[in-house]
C-alpha cells in the first residue's frame, strides 16, 4: 500500500501517534506473576512499576480474555507482555493453536481488545521468542524474526481498522485513546539477528506513515537468561550492535534482564526501561535452601528486597559517567 493511499485512507483518524509516553531515567518493573491478589497489591502499596503477562487473564475453558472488575493491579503502572514465551512453549508441547499464527491461544482482536480495556500503560505486540530452549537452530530464529513482524503487521491491521470504525462518532483523541498503538518488538539471539528483526519492523512501521508517528518505545525480547559478555549473543553486544540503529528518539525496554546489568544500563539514555521475575525465581530457591514455604508473604519481602537493589543500581549515582563501553 503506498503512502498516497494511506493518506486517504487515514482521512479523519488520528495522525502521527506515538505507542508510549515515557519518563525520564530507567525504570524498573516487578514481574506480577497474577491478574490481581496479594502480590499485586503488595506492588502497589510499594510503589512499584510492574509488568503482567496476557496468560494470566486468559481463561484456557472458556478461549477468552477475562480482566477482573476489581483489581490492585488497576492502582499500578503496568504494562502488558503478549506472553510470547508461554505461547511458543504451549505450540511446541501440544501443537497448533486457535489463534494467532497457529502458536498464541488468543486471536490478534482477543488481545487488542484485552489491551485497550485492561488499563495497561503500554503493551507489546505479539511476538515469537528466540530462546535456545524454544529456537533450536538458526531456520527456526529467522523464522521467528519474520514471523515477529508479520504479527506486528497483523496488530496494526486490527489497531487501524477499529480506529477507522471508531472515526467515524469520535474525536481523534478519543480514538487514539481507546484503542492504542502497540510497542514493536525486535527478536533475535546474536547480534546480526536483532539488526534483522529491526530492519523488518522498521519497513513494517514505515507502511503506516502518517497514521503512526516514529516508535517512542521498542521492546528487546529473549533477553531472559541472557550471558551479558558473550562477544555474539551477549546482551551487552546486541545492545552494542542496536546503537546508532534505532529511529530518532526512540527507546528499549528490555524484557526479563538481570539485576547485576543495571549499572550498566542506567548510563545509556536510549533504555527506558527493563522488567524482571527474578525476585519470585529467587524466592523459590531461597525457600527451598531454608526449608520453608513459598508463601504469599515470602515472596512479597523478596520482592521488596530485590527490587529495592534494582533502583538503586538503576538510579543515577554520583561520579557516573554519561555514558559506558557496552564491551567493556
Amino acid at each position: 500500500m503506498t503512502n498516497e493511499n494511506h493518506d486517504a485512507r487515514f482521512t479523519g483518524m488520528p495522525l502521527f501517534q506515538t505507542n508510549c509516553h515515557l519518563a525520564d531515567g530507567l525504570l524498573v518493573r516487578a514481574g506480577i506473576p497474577h491478574r490481581g491478589g496479594k502480590l499485586a497489591f503488595h506492588a502497589f502499596e510499594e510503589g512499584y512499576a510492574a509488568m503482567v503477562s496476557a496468560n494470566a487473564f486468559w481463561n484456557p475453558a472458556r478461549q477468552q480474555f477475562h480482566f477482573p472488575d476489581a483489581t490492585d493491579l488497576m492502582e499500578l503502572d503496568f504494562a502488558l507482555d503478549s506472553a510470547g514465551f508461554t505461547a511458543m512453549q504451549l505450540w511446541k508441547t501440544r501443537g497448533k493453536q486457535a489463534g494467532i499464527a497457529g502458536v498464541y491461544p488468543w486471536s490478534y482482536q482477543q488481545y487488542v481488545e484485552l489491551a485497550s480495556s485492561c488499563g495497561a500503560s503500554w503493551y507489546a505486540q505479539p511476538d515469537m521468542c528466540c530462546e535456545p530452549e524454544i529456537a533450536t537452530d538458526q531456520d527456526q530464529v529467522d523464522y521467528r524474526i519474520r514471523g515477529t513482524a508479520t504479527m506486528l503487521e497483523g496488530t496494526l491491521r486490527v489497531v487501524c481498522d477499529w480506529q477507522e470504525r471508531l472515526a467515524w462518532d469520535c474525536d481523534s483523541r478519543t480514538v487514539s485513546n481507546l484503542v492504542r498503538v502497540p510497542v514493536p518488538v525486535i527478536q533475535g539471539y546474536s547480534v546480526d539477528d536483532y539488526r534483522r528483526s529491526l530492519d523488518l519492523l522498521l519497513s513494517v512501521w514505515e507502511r503506516w506513515r502518517p497514521w503512526l508517528a516514529e516508535p517512542t518505545l521498542i521492546g528487546l525480547g529473549s533477553v531472559c537468561r541472557r550471558n551479558l559478555h558473550d562477544p555474539r549473543h551477549g546482551l551487552y553486544a546486541v545492545l552494542g550492535g542496536l546503537e546508532g540503529h534505532l529511529p530518532a528518539g526512540a527507546k528499549l525496554h528490555l524484557f526479563g534482564i538481570k539485576g547485576q546489568c543495571l549499572e550498566k544500563l542506567r548510563a545509556l539514555d536510549w533504555i527506558a526501561s527493563v522488567d524482571s521475575m527474578a525476585w519470585d525465581f529467587g524466592a523459590r530457591v531461597s525457600a527451598r535452601e531454608r526449608a520453608i514455604s513459598n508463601t504469599i508473604a515470602h515472596r512479597s519481602t523478596t520482592m521488596s528486597r530485590w527490587m529495592e537493589r534494582a533502583q538503586t543500581r538503576a538510579s543515577p549515582a554520583p561520579g557516573d559517567q554519561r555514558r559506558l563501553l557496552l564491551a567493556a
